[in-house]
C-alpha cells in the first residue's frame, strides 16, 4: 500500500503531461569523482542496441503486472540509442582518462578496441527501479584477447519525482554500466 501513493503520483505526472504539448526530458551526467585503470588507450563505443520500447522517443514505465505504458507527450530529449552511446562513451572517458568516442570513430589513428552493448532491458518501473540488463562485447585490434559478459543493474528512484527522476536514474544507471564494463571488460 505504501507504493500506491507514489505510483499514483508518477502515473498522474505522465497522464497530465499527455494533456498538453510534448515535454522533453534530458539526461544530465552524474558527477564522476573516481579514476579506473583500463588496458586500452583508445576505445570506440559502437552504436548501442536497445529494445524497441527503449529506442522510442516516448518514456516508458513498466507497471507491476509487466505492462509498459507511455505517452506521446512525455519524450526523451534525444534519440535514446544515440544518447545512451554518447553517455556511455563520455562516462568511460571521464572514468578512465582515455580517448573514448562513440562511432563513427573521429580520430585518424584506429582505436585499440571496440565496445558494443546490447540491451535486453532498459526500463523504469512503477516500484521505483530503473533496470538495465544485456551483454557487452570488447573486440580488440591486432589479435588481443576479446572479451564479453553479461550485465544486470538497477538504480532506485523516487516515483514522486516524475520524468525528471526517471532521467536522473537513467543517467546514474549508464554511469554504473560504464563502471561495470571498465572493471569487468576493459582491464
Amino acid at each position: 500500500m505504501m507504493i500506491a501513493k507514489p505510483l499514483s503520483i508518477l502515473v498522474m505526472s505522465l497522464t497530465l503531461a499527455a494533456c498538453g504539448t510534448p515535454e522533453r526530458f534530458t539526461v544530465s551526467p552524474p558527477t564522476v569523482d573516481e579514476r579506473m585503470p583500463i588496458s586500452f588507450s583508445a576505445i570506440e563505443v559502437r552504436d548501442v542496441s536497445l529494445p524497441s520500447y527503449a529506442a522510442a522517443d516516448e518514456i516508458h514505465l513498466q507497471q507491476a503486472d509487466g505492462t509498459l505504458t507511455s505517452s506521446s507527450k512525455v519524450l526523451w530529449a534525444d534519440a535514446p540509442e544515440r544518447s545512451v552511446a554518447l553517455e556511455l562513451s563520455r562516462n568511460l572517458a571521464r572514468l578512465t582518462g582515455r580517448r573514448i568516442a562513440s562511432e563513427p570513430w573521429p580520430f585518424e589513428a584506429y582505436p585499440d578496441a571496440r565496445l558494443e552493448i546490447r540491451f535486453t532491458e532498459l526500463i523504469a518501473t512503477t516500484a521505483g527501479q530503473f533496470r538495465a540488463s544485456g551483454q557487452y562485447f570488447v573486440a580488440v585490434a591486432e589479435g588481443g584477447r576479446e572479451r564479453g559478459g553479461l550485465f544486470d543493474l538497477a538504480v532506485p528512484f523516487d516515483p514522486k519525482g516524475g520524468p525528471n527522476a526517471l532521467a536522473a536514474a537513467r543517467g546514474q544507471l549508464i554511469l554504473d554500466l560504464a563502471r561495470y564494463v571498465a572493471r569487468e571488460g576493459l582491464r
